[in-house]
């Protein structure tokens, strides 16, 4: 690779070299000139004074060209480093960084390339996270399709819907966990394609809320809507209604009977936001900013992981941004904002 940058580099340098030598050639002609004209027979200080003069301008012309290779030499050096971390990265190893030196458009190549570094080393993290993360999760609902399947056909269960359902059920799992996985690979990407239309976003949180009244009935929590302006946004209510049934549907499921549930909706200079806060046992604060990270479940989740992760990129796909504040036993309190 240092050979290649010395090829790379050696065009400028032997032009360098042309133009260095010829001035040379140049101003010793010229010098010549100057010493016949001003020989000893023409008075021999102004002869002394122009060899002199020559001789010094030799000379530092020399320094100057040792200068010039010796600087020219310390910036291949960069070069030399950039190009081995790049067959690093070639080879797959994306830790390979560079020391960030030389002129300022070197020291600008150099930082973009580390950042596009650690970019791919970040990706590859996450790849390999999520290989890992799916593994996991399948394993559990086709290690149940598998044995119950193994015991109907080895006749250890009777084929009866008692022993079918559990198949049913464990392949419904897998069924929204892929869906999630889609959902959340297209926001991601940036390829989720939103139907946008003016929503009132009050209106919409009423709607959603009361398709929870009566599990939270049942379970003996109290559901409250506080949303009695208008706020209409250009927004895809089917997606923002799917973050409303996660923040909502967490909030029931951690809320015990006798708890208090209230979803907000306001709007201000910044837009508007739109809230669920419950009086729940809390998150702990080791967990609190891992909440929305894909396949991150608590101890007692029994969903995918994937729930606060897909509403975060829903949130994102719009504009806006998700939050969540929780005291360990006093609630927990999430909001989401939206360009208004």
């Amino acid at each position: 690779m240092r050979r290649r940058g010395l090829l790379i580099a050696l065009p400028f340098l032997v032009v360098f070299l042309l133009a260095v030598t010829g001035a040379i050639a140049f101003l010793g002609v010229l010098v010549s000139g100057i010493v016949t004209g001003f020989g000893p027979e023409h008075g021999w200080p102004l002869g002394f004074f122009a060899r002199g003069f020559g001789g010094a301008f030799v000379l530092l012309e020399v320094l100057a060209l040792g200068v010039v290779l010796r600087t020219f030499r310390n910036s291949l050096r960069p070069i030399n480093d950039l190009m081995d971390a790049v067959a690093r990265v070639e080879r797959g190893d994306f830790t390979a960084r560079v020391r960030v030196r030389g002129p300022r458009d070197l020291r600008r190549l150099l930082t973009s390339f580390n950042g596009m570094a650690e970019h791919l080393q970040n990706s590859e993290e996450t790849r390999r996270n999520l290989l890992a993360d799916v593994s996991h999760e399948l394993r559990t609902p086709l290690t149940v399709v598998q044995g119950n399947l193994e015991g109907l056909l080895d006749g250890i269960y009777p084929r009866d819907d008692a022993h079918l359902m559990p198949i049913l059920e464990e392949t419904r799992v897998m069924a929204r966990l892929i869906e999630d996985l889609r959902t959340l690979s297209l926001a991601e990407s940036g390829a989720l394609k939103l139907e946008r239309e003016s929503t009132d976003l009050s209106t919409l949180a009423k709607d959603t809320a009361r398709s929870f009244q009566a599990a939270a009935d049942a379970q003996g929590v109290k559901l409250a809507v506080d949303a009695t302006d208008a706020i209409v946004c250009d927004i895809d209510p089917l997606r923002i209604r799917a973050v409303l049934n996660n923040l909502i549907g967490n909030a029931l499921r951690y809320t015990q009977s006798g708890g208090t549930i209230t979803i907000h909706t306001s709007r201000d200079a910044r837009g508007a936001c739109v809230g669920v806060r419950d009086t729940g046992k809390g998150i702990a604060p080791e967990a609190l900013p891992h909440i929305f990270d894909r396949f991150y479940k608590g101890r007692d989740s029994l969903g995918t992981g994937l729930g606060l992760a897909i509403a975060k990129q829903l949130v994102q796909a719009h504009g806006g941004a998700i939050h969540a504040q929780s005291t360990l036993g006093d609630g927990t309190r999430m909001w989401f904002t939206l360009p208004a």
